[in-house]
């Protein structure tokens, strides 16, 4: 979509828009690197130009990482697209990448991963101190709708972090129309992704139908309340997975197992934390470990009546034996 031109009325939009990237960065150190994840959307986009703006005022250096899926026919030529607009905003270094979108959990997923570990990689090579991801205060909405609609528990509902290590989504609280208004103002033309349009996707469907349909029963507001209700749940499983790896300390054993009897004690919530952490770091893959799955490892610890092994994703079997849980990978 392409712009007319700058509208001086959209002004304030784009200083809302620097302000947010100024405040994201304003802890690195001078000399610092900063990489922004570019697709070529109007989010990313807007962000690469703020980013461009605002870093070298601060003693950074910007640049970009372009990852190209090959999931389009013209997905190189989108990209080339989105690495000269990068340069001509000032980003340096520029680069595209290109990785091949393949694994489980279907095609978001698999490309989600593909392009985490290319901006990895990126950051990696240029001692990057950050990384900018576009997300919007939109997304942050439907990552809460989606958990809700898994029955997810308060980490999931958390949403999408402002801060994670190394990543960095300054636009969380900058809706998906403003970060189009930033573009516009100037005189920047995006890309629109034809995934954004695929009802076929259960996120697109969140985006197009279900916050809309709730925006006209319930009132405006609704993408903000979701918003909030991420920041609270995130302050919420922040504290309860600090006292979880408290907990986990004290009753993990120097085999690495569980001391039941002593895990039997704590408040579910602490419980429920530990016995996952524990699945997860014997192998459990995340994306196919379930609330039932931990449910019956709650069982052993706090409903033990001679039970079995719980058989876990991943080859993972965990047992009860002389009052302590033990995980093992067993072969394939």
């Amino acid at each position: 979509m392409a712009a007319d031109g700058p509208r001086p009325r959209l002004e304030p939009v784009v200083a809302d828009a620097r302000r947010a990237v100024r405040e994201a960065i304003d802890d690195l150190d001078p000399g610092a690197v900063v990489l922004v994840g570019l697709s070529g959307g109007a989010d990313s986009l807007a962000l690469l130009a703020a980013a461009c703006f605002e870093a070298p005022r601060a003693g950074l250096r910007c640049g970009a990482v372009v990852v190209d899926h090959g999931l389009q026919a013209d997905s190189a030529a989108v990209a080339a697209t989105a690495a000269r607009q990068a340069r001509e905003l000032g980003a340096d270094p520029v680069e595209v990448r290109r990785v091949e979108v393949t694994g489980d959990g279907g095609p978001e997923a698999a490309a989600r991963v593909a392009r985490r570990s290319a901006l990895l990689a990126a950051a990696l090579e240029h001692a990057a101190a950050a990384v900018l991801l576009g997300h919007t205060l939109d997304d942050q909405a439907e990552s809460v709708l989606l958990g809700l609609a898994r029955g997810s528990g308060p980490r999931s509902l958390a949403g999408i972090a402002p801060h994670d290590g190394l990543w960095r989504r300054p636009y969380l609280r900058l809706r998906r129309s403003e970060t189009e208004a930033v573009c516009q103002a100037l005189g920047l033309g995006w890309w629109e992704d034809p995934h954004n349009r695929d009802d076929a996707l259960t996120r697109v469907r969140v985006r197009t139908r279900v916050l809309p349909a709730l925006e006209a029963d319930l009132g405006p507001g609704v993408v903000e309340a979701l918003a909030r209700t991420a920041d609270l749940a995130r302050a919420d499983a922040d504290l309860l997975d600090t006292q979880a790896a408290d907990l986990a300390a004290s009753v993990t054993d120097p085999d690495g197992s569980l001391d039941a009897t002593a895990l039997a004690t704590a408040p579910p919530a602490l419980r429920s934390r530990v016995l996952r952490r524990a699945a997860l770091a014997a192998g459990c893959p995340g994306t196919d470990l379930t609330a039932g799955h931990v449910a019956a490892l709650d069982r052993l610890v706090a409903d033990w009546h001679g039970q079995r092994g719980i058989d876990l994703p991943g080859r993972v079997v965990a047992r009860r034996e002389s009052g302590s849980i033990s995980f093992v990978r067993v072969a394939g």
